[in-house]
């Protein structure tokens, strides 16, 4: 199940053994039979840790979602609540509980917080009455979660709103600690980068929490050269962006949660014989795990949409003649050699079905006007035509009344590509939008502009065209199917975050400092003293290994351009990249709207 995560270059598995042994040792201090009642939240996260299986060896009997009113029957000796530390959710705990002793059921309650215990959420449930009948109270510390190979995240749903709206700095605390953690599985990290004033609150953080243990250093020698520290604020444009890449496009269609996809059952369901009727079709969407674990979906999760139709037919190709070699299989040997392969080659062709059925979904989508018209005035906006006035395909938008987060992601996207908009047209958008969508949305525009997505001009020039010559941020004419540059992943726009990677590590950010100075926030370096005898020596030709953490989100087209610099020949770097939360333009509106539309 986990041996992705062990293939590159850095075994992130050593992480989640980690967290796994944690939890079986608190599993085991509740002894006896056991149910689990789960915040719904968690259960995704703690789904990449650990499956069903592992509770079960821990007498985990039953596992019920956290809701309101009495706990369903089980008999079993210990209750465990698995909860994020939050008020409402004590209510709900307290309201179980209080049911529970109403029964006279002798039973053990835990509460295992995730990922920190709460001093407030202990006091709300002393008021309500039931802080006593906890025997172990606990916290689970779970910050960074393996995803892939190469790809760790704290899915922390509210980082970005609450770095950059509500000035509340808890997930760059737990972004700290998390760091530590992976100093403590894979070595100190001897350089740090930064950028941005999240970036610089991390680093601190991480300074501190080092001295504070000094003496307690594990030797382990490095894994990672350096980190890399970036606040989204420097880069607002590129999560507003439609994704082209193949996964990117999975996600801004129909989501990916957890690395999970759910899809509309109707292409999956078995291919019905001529004449048989059709009945029974599925009406459970299909959900499908996507991780490099899938060899096809490894091989074609970076690329752009448009070379995914070559691709899959190049692999049906290759499939289709495996299996035709059983023909030239005559001696007892061949045939048995065959037959070894046979699992193997059975997984391909189904996994090259899902992928068939799944791009055909998404073509339809991508060959459709509207996504045409849409990206036409997306890529205007990266290539400042015509910035800085009313654009007349946001007013069909608004006038036809399409949804409210495609209108809100092409309105910010103009506004940071024209460094602000000019009060008058700021306020026309704002009306319009008020008027047709509802004045409950002041708020929700009230957030954009507090996050600077949304923001009236000020009197200074537009510095967005110096950034986008200096660090060649547009490319004409990207190559989508054989890429040479990072831009493919938005066929033409590099991300500006990836960019900066990208100088960073040749030839130097000494080389930019004049654009630094434009984004947001001030850039710095660190070093981390390495006890003796652990520094690393590289070898003739061995490529640095860099953590690229992202403070506030990351989209899965910029997780492709990292892949890509990785595998580049004359790179030198290989990237491992984590973040607060995997985003896309809809996601992280979503999360800065103060009265979400309903799903």
């Amino acid at each position: 199940m986990s041996a992705h995560l062990s293939y590159g270059r850095v075994n992130l598995n050593i992480l989640r053994e980690a967290a796994r042994k944690e939890l079986r040792e608190f599993l085991d201090k509740c002894a006896g039979s056991k149910a689990i009642v789960w915040d719904e939240y968690l259960t995704g996260p703690f789904g990449l840790i650990a499956q069903y299986s592992l509770l079960k060896e821990h007498e985990v009997e039953k596992m019920f979602t956290l809701k309101g009113g009495r706990l369903p029957a089980a008999d079993v000796k210990n209750i465990i609540f698995f909860v994020r530390p939050r008020l409402e959710l004590m209510d709900i705990i307290a309201e179980n509980v209080i049911s529970e002793d109403k029964m006279h059921s002798p039973r053990d309650f835990h509460i295992l917080f995730v990922p920190r215990r709460s001093m407030l959420c202990e006091q709300r449930l002393k008021e309500q009455g039931v802080l006593g009948s906890f025997i172990n109270i606990d916290e689970y510390i779970l910050d960074l979660i393996p995803y892939d190979g190469d790809l760790l995240s704290m899915e922390s749903e509210g980082a970005f709103r609450e770095c950059y709206l509500e000035s509340d700095q808890t997930s760059l605390y737990h972004t700290a600690k998390g760091l530590m953690t992976l100093q403590a599985l894979y070595g100190t990290i001897p350089q740090i980068f930064g950028k941005g004033e999240c970036a610089r609150h991390v680093a601190n953080m991480m300074l501190r929490m080092k001295r504070e243990f000094a003496g307690s250093q594990t030797q382990i020698l490095p894994v990672f050269d350096s980190l890399l520290l970036l606040d989204r604020n420097i880069d607002l444009l590129t999560p507003l962006a439609t994704q082209l890449t193949y996964e990117g496009l999975i996600d801004e269609v129909y989501g990916i949660t957890n690395g999970y996809v759910k899809l509309p059952p109707e292409k999956f369901a078995a291919q019905k014989k001529q004449g048989e009727v059709g009945k029974d079709l599925p009406t459970e969407p299909k959900k499908m795990q996507l991780n490099s674990a899938e060899e096809l979906y490894a091989e074609i999760r970076d690329k752009n949409f448009n070379a995914i139709g070559a691709a899959l037919s190049k692999k049906a190709k290759i499939i289709s003649a495996a299996f035709e070699e059983r023909h030239n299989a005559k001696t007892v040997g061949e045939i048995k050699q065959f037959v070894s392969q046979l699992p193997h080659m059975q997984a391909a062709r189904s996994s090259l079905a899902n992928h068939t059925s799944i791009a055909e979904l998404i073509k339809d989508i991508t060959t459709s006007e509207a996504f045409f018209d849409n990206l036409t005035v997306e890529q205007e906006f990266m290539t400042g035509v015509d910035t800085d006035k009313v654009n007349t395909y946001i007013e069909d938008c608004i006038a036809q009344k399409d949804p409210l987060i495609k209108i809100l992601r092409l309105v910010c996207m103009q506004s940071v590509c024209n460094n602000g908009l000019k009060q008058k047209i700021l306020d026309y958008y704002k009306r319009e939008i008020l008027q047709t969508y509802g004045y409950e949305h002041m708020l929700t525009l009230n957030n954009l502009e507090k996050t600077g997505l949304l923001k009236p001009q000020t009197g200074t020039r537009n510095i967005y065209p110096t950034i986008r010559k200096t660090l060649k941020l547009w490319m004409e004419d990207a190559n989508e199917q054989n890429p040479n540059d990072i831009s493919y992943v938005y066929s033409g726009y590099a991300p500006l975050s990836i960019r900066l990677t990208q100088v960073l590590a040749r030839p130097g950010w000494r080389s930019i400092e004049e654009v630094l100075k434009m984004l947001p926030g001030p850039h710095f370096e660190e070093r981390q003293q390495l006890p003796a005898g652990l520094h690393k020596k590289r070898q003739q030709g061995e490529s640095r290994t860099t953590l690229v953490f992202f403070l506030g989100g990351v989209t899965y087209a910029e997780i492709a351009a990292l892949r890509f610099l990785s595998q580049m020949e004359d790179g030198g770097t290989e990237y491992i990249i984590a973040t607060t939360k995997l985003i896309n333009g809809t996601s992280w509106i979503k999360s800065l709207m103060d009265r979400p539309e309903a799903p």
